[in-house]
């Protein structure tokens, strides 16, 4: 009885490790070989939003970063070369990685709650250029 309270007991806190090393190894990028880097370490490096994250999520991520000084969310407001498309996903894309860069493009700075991740393929689209 006594080592079943103690598993118990242990249980969450196992948990929590493991929900802990699964958000930092989700949020990294991998080498040819799977072994999980920083973007510093890699080079050029964006933070995009996970496409299946849901609106609500999206839509607060954007509010989140572009209130960080030194982030410029113009782009992504009408007019802005990073509106079209005009789509929570694409907008939200664009202000976490606004937000990845000033922060200082480390794995850490693209969580988002699990709802981003980081690409080494430039997601640039036609007048919307994503900043290194």
């Amino acid at each position: 009885m006594a080592a079943t309270r103690k598993s118990i007991t242990l249980l969450p806190i196992a948990l929590a490790i493991l929900l802990s090393v699964t958000a930092r190894i989700d949020s990294r990028t991998f080498d040819n070989e799977g072994k999980p880097q920083d973007a510093n370490e890699t080079g050029a490096a964006w933070c995009i939003a996970k496409p299946s994250t849901d609106t609500d999520r999206l839509h607060h991520n954007i509010d989140y970063s572009c209130r960080l000084s030194g982030v410029n969310c113009e782009l992504i407001q009408l007019g802005g070369s990073c509106f079209q498309p005009d789509n929570a996903v694409s907008h939200a894309s664009v202000a976490m990685n606004l937000y990845y860069k000033a922060a200082g493009k480390h794995h850490w700075d693209c969580h988002f709650n699990g709802s981003a991740i980081i690409v080494t393929a430039d997601p640039s689209t036609g007048n919307c250029i994503y900043p290194v």
